[in-house]
């Protein structure tokens, strides 16, 4: 498993391989006679824009695929003739698929390197969405938002590595913020693009939408993004290979402590997505279009406190304090609408519930980008298979917490409550139980000792 080098935080090249690690991938290499000519300083921003856009695109691919088909879930239920805890089926089957094609991707990355898998994923994508236009059953449908999920995985993870190829510690953290104000706009529009779609045309156009996205960032990422892992650190070894270097991973406890929190907190946020449709619609009875605003305006909370997260905090205060921060709101939150949703307090109405949504959505701008930075800090050597598992975990804790949120029917919010925070308390057990950080405070982060 050959070692990188160290790493240039915060930089960016230009050229086919945009890596700062490439330089010291050979360490017994004599030093070059003299020093390669810098790019000016206003093509180093473009191409690091460049980059982030094509990245951010990336990661705004999974909240498209899901948050635009939203408002049509109740059209589904009536056009199919299915029950709304079969037709969310269709949601966990992406979620599931995501989680799945990320552990097949991830290492394949890490021998191939990011370019290739990606674009042969993408491209299964768009066929796949193509699909889902056409299905003419709910089991159809969920088999092709499987395959969905199963290609846009690659999307995800390929995203994650290549931050990770590119930037280290403190710089990471904060290029992880950026890309949660990027892919923050996807929930904001989707759900408001979802709803005038369903003025026009039926939930069909959706999907038909999503071939259309999925066929522009394909040629987006073939034109302009280049590979990131240079031949010298990608691993030659097959499926065993990558379970060992995944055994390893999960062998280190505080990487296993960041991953479940993640995953944790991503589920509570997955039972708000994937039960808001009927409880705002359904239970309180909003318009389509009531629904995405409110949904839009959690997602600007979610990506403004993202912002602060990378903006101010990263930097004055430590990521596991931001992180805590964030894991507390979160239960606080998800306590708030427990009770409110059970009646305790009366009929509160949909403004006192919609306010706590607010604040629980807010609150994942602390703890996602924390977690991400954190745990692929301890992974410079298989910062592919370690991204594969953090997508992996919290797409599969996210798809069981699914059709949870529906299990006592479409006439309450009780199980979406329950869900969060049952979710909530099991991402501050595995924070405070693995991942100890008083223990490591003062303590530089560097490559981590397995099993500690």
């Amino acid at each position: 498993m050959p070692e990188s080098g160290p790493t240039t935080q915060g930089q960016t090249t230009h050229g086919p391989i945009p890596t700062p690690r490439a330089e010291t991938a050979n360490p017994a290499a004599p030093p070059p006679t003299a020093a390669p000519p810098k790019a000016p300083p206003t093509t180093a921003r473009r191409v690091g824009l460049l980059v982030t856009l094509v990245l951010g695109g990336l990661t705004a691919l999974p909240p498209l695929s899901m948050d635009m088909y939203l408002p049509a879930l109740p059209e589904v239920t009536q056009s199919l003739r299915s029950p709304a805890a079969t037709v969310q089926l269709t949601l966990t089957a992406c979620l599931a698929g995501m989680a799945l094609g990320q552990l097949v991707v991830g290492p394949m990355s890490d021998k191939w390197g990011r370019r290739r898998p990606l674009l042969i994923g993408m491209v299964v994508y768009v066929i796949a969405t193509a699909a889902c236009a056409l299905a003419p059953n709910v089991g159809l449908l969920v088999s092709f938002r499987l395959l969905q999920g199963l290609a846009g995985a690659a999307g995800i993870v390929i995203a994650r590595a290549v931050v990770r190829d590119l930037y280290d510690g403190v710089e990471m953290a904060r290029f992880f913020s950026t890309l949660m104000l990027i892919s923050g706009v996807a929930p904001v529009v989707a759900p408001l693009i979802g709803a005038q779609i369903l003025r026009i045309t039926d939930w069909r156009g959706v999907f038909h939408v999503l071939t259309v996205v999925g066929v522009l960032l394909t040629l987006v990422v073939w034109k302009w993004l280049h590979e990131t892992l240079p031949p010298a650190r990608r691993h030659d070894g097959g499926v065993g290979s990558a379970l060992r270097t995944m055994r390893g991973l999960l062998a280190d406890r505080v990487f296993t402590g960041y991953m479940l929190s993640g995953g944790f907190a991503f589920a509570a946020l997955f039972a708000y997505i994937s039960a808001s449709p009927f409880v705002v619609q359904e239970i309180y009875g909003a318009s389509p279009q009531t629904f995405s605003l409110l949904f839009g305006i959690n997602s600007v909370g979610l990506v403004a406190v993202g912002q602060i997260n990378g903006k101010l905090l990263v930097g004055r205060v430590s990521l596991d304090k931001a992180l805590a921060t964030g894991l507390a709101v979160i239960t606080l939150a998800a306590a708030a609408l427990l009770v409110m949703t059970s009646g305790a307090l009366g009929d509160v109405g949909l403004v006192p519930i919609a306010a706590g949504l607010f604040v629980l959505m807010s609150a994942m701008g602390l703890a996602m980008p924390n977690t991400n930075a954190q745990a692929l800090m301890r992974t410079p050597h298989a910062a592919g298979s370690a991204s594969a598992l953090l997508g992996t975990c919290s797409f599969l804790v996210g798809a069981i917490a699914s059709p949870l949120v529906g299990i006592a029917g479409e006439h309450t919010a009780v199980p979406m409550a329950v869900v969060q925070l049952v979710c909530a308390l099991a991402a501050v057990a595995c924070f405070l139980g693995l991942c100890r950080p008083w223990q490591r405070t003062g303590t530089p982060a560097g490559p981590p000792t397995m099993g500690r």
